[in-house]
């Protein structure tokens, strides 16, 4: 179809408004809605221009109806429309354009979704991890969300340039350089980089705790003793044999931290300033950091489906800092405040819309932004301002979308109404696509039993040894056909649902609210889980897999009954979600979609037999699951899921 049904009839009534008796009263560019119907009853879609003319004339809803469609030409597309309730204008596709329009959607390369009219270049950054870290849970959000909208943004002509803008730079690599050279263990960086750097960096932060708490213990035992205190006096001695019980430990990466003298906080600020100064050594082990934590996450986008044009961390930034922040004071954007360099609010926003702006005991203070601290350090907003000027410069984008978690938002403000300042919002637009965050079944954060980040590897290892389980315990089910599965397919089939549990489970939700992880839901055959979608999509193949010969488009479609016309009717709607999507930068909307598209497939399924049937009903219903077939993969892989043929 070159424009979908709802356009078609927005056109129709547009047109039937300048034949309208009151056209003269009606402005240019009137809006008319034209909506699907949510009850079958009254039609497939459904119209409230009436009552929109009726409440701007002054007239009834249900005159100005009538009198609108004494001029309305629906010929060749719908029955001769109704008038409902209190003005609503009702239509009901001829079987003629239903089937028309079937071999229409099978014929298009995008299965009915129009292109972009006027195609932009937006930049999407998302999940942005830090590196020497492992990815936890919780940036299963940005990746999936941010894939996932770039899929569907490129599917519509836009030119997308995806950017990974990890954590590659900052203070934490002090107590990395440091746990490097004096905790180093080789062989277990060769095994698992990301769990070698993990230990390093509590062994150090055990050691920085250790001697925070002998200063604590040691400034008050001092204060007891001056107070005449004597059963504080010997706490030096205590906190030795402290000491040396911890060197004497079997944990030996506690017992080398101990054993290193001297303030080791104070060490790793050190290697950080050598590190910023471009120290050699402290270079070296920066960069094989990075390297294989650029590795480790490769694998786990590789797993994931998800690709990036560029990864262009923090420190590919560093020399655009200085003079950013240079700029901004020069510019009288920024200004200097107790030592730091800051950005104050303009005054041109009102309080409750001022990012620069907090209220406290119910009045309003300062909230700059810091661009460089008072020691000299830079910050998140630097950087990004900064990302923003290389990414204007070198890819002139109209639109870049951030996909970060809620509690950015006042961040992201500050850097939108900085960026705005700067002049950058006259050609970009800036979107933070903020999302809620992943609760356990207790409603509270997403933990591991000993309060920790839940990591991702983990998790997706087990939705795909939970998945593996699922589809052995089905294989002995008799109306099932996976009785000939190779190991291969397993583990193939596995892969694809559990990762695709995962993934539908993330987008099935609106991004802006919290959701409850809970493995039972997400790997269930039954309601809006990816296992009953990619089971959905494994019907309509099956029953080609049982043709005598391969499947012929027919030349003509007939429709006789309910089921066939409202999955009909549902496959048209693929036309209008997919676009639906960029609206609000919500891709659970194609996922409700497909979900109802589903539903409506099974109903069919149960209601139509397609095989037993004859003749032009026969054909007809095989294009019916062939169409439903790649609009159930093309909008799965949307989401970045990947079908299976069996399950």
């Amino acid at each position: 179809m070159s424009e979908t049904f709802p356009e078609q009839l927005r056109q129709r009534l547009q047109a039937a408004l300048a034949r309208f008796p009151h056209a003269g009263s009606v402005p240019d560019g009137f809006p008319v809605d034209v909506k699907p119907s949510k009850d079958p009853r009254f039609g497939d879609y459904q119209t409230t221009v009436a009552m929109s003319l009726g409440q701007r004339l002054g007239q009834s809803a249900r005159d100005m109806a009538a009198s609108l469609l004494e001029h309305l030409d629906v010929s060749g597309l719908t029955e001769p429309p109704e008038i409902a309730g209190n003005g609503f204008i009702n239509f009901r596709l001829t079987p003629e354009a239903t089937g028309k329009a079937i071999l229409q959607l099978a014929a298009s390369p995008t299965l009915g979704v129009p292109q972009a009219r006027a195609p932009r270049t937006i930049v999407i950054d998302f999940s942005a991890p830090n590196v020497a870290k492992p990815m936890h849970v919780g940036h299963i959000r940005s990746t999936i969300i941010g894939e996932s909208l770039a899929r569907i943004a490129r599917f519509l002509g836009h030119h997308v340039i995806t950017d990974n803008h990890i954590g590659d730079w900052g203070t934490q690599f002090g107590m990395i350089i440091h746990g490097w050279k004096c905790l180093l263990d080789r062989a277990a960086l060769d095994q698992d980089p990301i769990k070698e750097f993990v230990r390093l960096y509590k062994a150090v932060n055990i050691r920085v705790k250790i001697e925070q708490f002998e200063s604590a213990l040691l400034a008050l035992g001092k204060s007891r003793k001056k107070a005449g205190e004597d059963e504080w006096f010997n706490i030096e001695r205590e906190l030795k044999d402290i000491g040396a019980f911890f060197a004497s430990t079997e944990n030996k990466l506690l017992a080398r931290a101990m054993q290193k003298p001297g303030d080791t906080l104070e060490q790793c600020r050190e290697e950080l300033v050598k590190l910023q100064q471009g120290d050699p050594e402290n270079l070296g082990i920066w960069r094989q950091s990075v390297d294989l934590s650029l590795t480790a996450l490769d694998k786990i986008y590789a797993q994931l489906g998800v690709t990036f044009d560029h990864v262009l961390g923090e420190s590919f930034y560093n020399e655009a800092l200085d003079p950013l922040v240079k700029d901004l004071v020069a510019r009288g954007i920024a200004r200097e405040s107790q030592g730091a360099i800051c950005i104050f609010s303009d005054g041109t926003l009102p309080p409750g819309e001022d990012p620069y702006q907090i209220q406290e005991d119910g009045a309003w203070k300062d909230n700059p932004a810091i661009v460089r601290k008072s020691d000299g350090g830079f910050l998140y907003a630097t950087t990004d301002l900064a990302t923003i000027d290389y990414r204007a410069r070198h890819w002139k984008p109209q639109e870049i979308w951030y996909v970060v978690g809620h509690p950015q938002s006042l961040h992201f403000r500050q850097v939108f109404d900085a960026a705005r300042r700067l002049g950058w919002t006259d050609s970009i637009r800036f979107v933070h696509v903020a999302f809620g965050s992943i609760l356990g079944k207790d409603r509270k954060p997403f933990k591991t039993r000993s309060g920790e980040n839940v990591g991702l590897v983990e998790v997706l290892e087990e939705a795909i040894s939970r998945s593996r389980a699922f589809i052995e315990s089905r294989e002995t089910e008799e109306e099932s056909e996976h009785t000939s599965f190779t190991p291969e397919e397993k583990n193939a089939i596995a892969q694809a649902v559990g990762l695709g549990a995962v993934k539908y489970a993330e987008l099935s939700q609106s991004r802006t609210t919290d959701y409850v992880f809970d493995w039972d839901k997400m790997l269930s055959l039954k309601g809006d889980t990816a296992p009953y979608l990619l089971y959905s999509y494994v019907r309509t193949r099956g029953i080609f897999r049982k043709l005598e010969a391969p499947f012929t488009a027919p030349k003509k479609i007939t429709l006789t009954e309910p089921e066939e016309h409202a999955l009909a009717r549902k496959l048209f709607q693929f036309a209008e979600a997919v676009p639906a999507v960029l609206n609000e930068h919500k891709p659970n909307v194609l996922a409700n979609y497909l979900y109802e598209l589903a539903k409506a497939y099974h109903a069919f399924f149960h209601s139509c037999p397609v095989l037993k049937s004859k003749g032009t009903t026969r054909s007809s219903r095989l294009m019916l699951c062939e169409v439903t077939s790649r609009v159930l993969r093309q909008g799965l892989q949307l989401l970045g899921i990947e079908v299976v043929e069996r399950m």
